[in-house]
């Protein structure tokens, strides 16, 4: 494997960068994990090209197996797919070695086939702390994605990975079909949706629709609930083909897939940087305590300094913190986090700002001049505009938009406003 510290290796006749497919980003998360990122398991992971293939395809298929003869093929030190069709039948198909492609696994389990470990996304959550609790939705082994090894390195995902023993098992409740030229296909439990944006992930993308994929890479509509028997309708039309911005839903957590020329247009964080230290220089003060307001470091992204901006959300103004229109009422909780702003009189939440740090989130490198409601994360216009028109899918058949920085389902109008900062009056 790879490690991201191999980008920075710089290109000589001996040493060669290797060729990176593209990243996976989980929706959720601003630049890390809450507790940091910590070996496979981290907010992003880039895929790079393998030293050695160890892409698989399908091979042999052998029907009408007892369960025993089942076991017994995928006991063999081979890749192999099992469909229980009844306590009596099973079908296996074998896997062979492709020297085409390289496979990356993703799920919850720790154990050495999968390639990045993705643990359920809590919104809003600060600390790993909050989501151990949680009876977990995502698959242990829930997709693999190939790469082909040559340009235009194409990335195709299938629902389910293999297990240490180089089996994917599909017991009697999992739905799965014989397919019109004889094959076997099915889905996994609580299923593997994508959905790929309409022109790609740039300024002026729109949200496409979500489908599900199989267990071997075939579209279908959507189940009528997560984990239903019944499949939807297969859509001979699209593919499983990964495109820059096709977003990936494990149920429990979304991934962004973002190719390498998609990111190579993305801002960097030095970018994103330079932009903090621009509004800091134009000193925005606060319109009642005239003290200047400066958005912390991008290391500094949990804890409120006395300089953090903070907003009224209802109307876009920025203060400094303060008690100004803190009523007694809502000050003993009855109203929540209702303020009043004093430069229009609004009425709602106030909340401090931070700065959206994960750059592959942003479609565009403008100025961050929006904040997405309620959680006060900012970033560029275009960024909040196509965030906002995502439908995310929660749980089991609901979808919501959400702010990609912290999961927190959005809310107001649009689900975010436009900053309104006063310069200093010097």
């Amino acid at each position: 494997m790879y490690s991201p510290e191999q980008e920075n290796i710089s290109t000589t006749s001996s040493t060669k960068v290797p060729v990176k497919y593209g990243e996976l980003i989980v929706l959720g998360y601003n630049g890390s994990l809450p507790n940091g990122d910590r070996g496979r398991r981290k907010s992003r992971f880039a895929l790079y090209k393998r030293p050695k293939a160890n892409g698989v395809k399908p091979s042999t298929v052998h029907v009408a197996c007892s369960p025993q003869a089942a076991k017994a093929i995928s006991n063999k030190d081979q890749h192999s797919i099992s469909y229980t069709l009844s306590r009596a039948q099973t079908v296996v198909v074998e896997y062979t070695h492709d020297s085409n492609t390289d496979m990356f696994q993703i799920g919850r389990s720790t154990e050495s086939p999968i390639d990045f470990v993705v643990t359920d996304t809590v919104a809003g959550s600060q600390s790993n702390s909050d989501t151990q609790s949680v009876q977990s939705t995502i698959s242990r082994f829930a997709c693999r994605i190939m790469c082909q090894r040559t340009p235009p390195y194409t990335a195709r995902i299938y629902a389910a990975g293999f297990d240490s023993s180089k089996n994917i098992f599909l017991g009697e409740k999992a739905a799965k079909w014989k397919t019109s030229d004889g094959q076997m296909d099915g889905l996994t439990t609580n299923g593997v949706l994508v959905m790929h944006p309409r022109s790609g992930f740039m300024q002026d993308s729109k949200p496409g629709v979500w489908r599900e994929i199989s267990v071997c890479g075939n579209v279908f509509t959507l189940r009528e609930t997560r984990s239903a028997q019944q499949r939807g309708k297969m859509v001979e039309t699209e593919t499983q083909e990964l495109v820059d911005g096709s977003l990936i839903d494990l149920c429990g957590a979304a991934l962004l897939w973002r190719t390498a020329e998609g990111l190579s247009r993305t801002p960097t964080l030095k970018h994103l940087e330079a932009l903090r230290q621009e509004i800091n220089a134009a000193r925005p003060q606060c319109p009642v305590g005239f003290n200047t307001l400066a958005f912390p470091s991008m290391r500094r992204k949990d804890t409120p300094d006395e300089k953090q901006p903070w907003v009224y959300l209802q109307c876009g103004h920025v203060h400094g913190y303060h008690n100004w229109g803190n009523h007694r009422e809502e000050r003993e909780g009855r109203e929540g986090r209702l303020r009043e702003c004093p430069m229009c009189r609004a009425k709602g939440p106030y909340v401090p700002l931070w700065l959206g740090c994960e750059a592959g989130f942003y479609v565009d490198a403008a100025p961050p001049t929006h904040t997405f409601s309620p959680c006060g994360h900012v970033c560029s216009e275009k960024t909040a505009t196509f965030w906002s028109q995502i439908p995310l899918p929660h749980g089991t058949h609901t979808f919501h938009a959400a702010c990609p920085f912290c999961a927190q389902q959005l809310s107001g109008e649009q689900g975010y406003i436009r900053l309104i900062f006063q310069g200093p009056l010097d």
